[in-house]
């Protein structure tokens, strides 16, 4: 019996007018003289390879489904995860990666075997197909919006240091002192997000809906999925933006703390 495929499978010749796509940007980048051509194909040659290889290593990973090998997978993830937050923000990365990384792990980690556990509830938790690319949806998401939140954090209180300082020294505590900068930095984060689900469905299709409904899923279904995807990612950007922002605000305000104390002793 041939075997059904229930997806169109793009060939060389759909990679091809794919690439002409890029045309339109260059042409862009030409006009107003941006300087994208030659990063753009960087970046597009450098994510076609890696999204390549990593289909041959999940097809590996999927055929094996060992559980300790899908674990491991999964804190590889993390690292890389964890890493580019830091990476993509003003902070320097030692002395904030070992104790973010606990806790980042310890947000998404909870959710995700949450999800699989008690919301599609699988029978084997740790099934391949389901726990790295629901982790990988989970953790880009929050990825993104702890950049935002980060960086917002940062400038926020770069900007205001003087009236930070003033607070530190009439008495506030730093957590006191720091509280609308955190909140500012967070609500910023979490807009995004909030917009996605705001506009799903109306807007635009979600990738996960779009994905099942091409491989031959019954779109209910498909909205199911969907729909608790969102929440899951949803409260897992809140947890991985509240880890990020604690962590920066007991580990990144040491010198300004010995500052106040050297102000308040003269």
């Amino acid at each position: 019996m041939a075997e059904i495929n229930l997806i169109q499978n793009i060939g060389v010749s759909g990679f091809i007018f794919c690439a002409l796509l890029l045309i339109l940007p260059f042409m862009v980048s030409y006009y107003f003289k941006l300087g994208i051509i030659k990063k753009s194909v960087i970046i597009v040659s450098r994510m076609s390879f890696q999204l390549f290889l990593i289909g041959l290593l999940l097809t590996v990973v999927f055929d094996i489904n060992n559980p300790l090998i899908n674990v491991l997978w999964i804190f590889v993830m993390l690292f890389f995860a964890t890493y580019t937050i830091l990476e993509g923000t003003d902070f320097k990365t030692g002395p904030f990666l070992p104790t973010m990384l606990i806790l980042f792990s310890i947000a998404n980690i909870l959710v995700l075997f949450y999800f699989t556990g008690f919301i599609i509830k699988l029978d084997d938790i740790f099934e391949a197909r389901y726990l790295i690319p629901i982790a990988g949806m989970l953790m880009g998401n929050s990825l993104r919006a702890n950049i935002v939140a980060l960086n917002d954090f940062y400038h926020d209180v770069k900007n205001n240091e003087q009236r930070y300082l003033y607070r530190l020294c009439v008495g506030a505590s730093r957590k006191e002192a720091l509280f609308p900068y955190m909140q500012r930095s967070m609500l910023s984060s979490l807009k995004p997000t909030l917009a996605n689900m705001a506009t799903m469905g109306i807007v635009f299709l979600p990738g996960m809906m779009t994905g099942q409904i091409l491989g031959g899923v019954n779109p209910i279904l498909a909205i199911k999925y969907q729909i608790t995807i969102m929440v899951a990612i949803f409260v897992t950007t809140v947890l991985g933006v509240l880890v990020c922002v604690i962590v920066v605000v007991e580990k990144g305000f040491d010198d300004y703390d010995l500052m106040v104390e050297d102000i308040k002793k003269v």
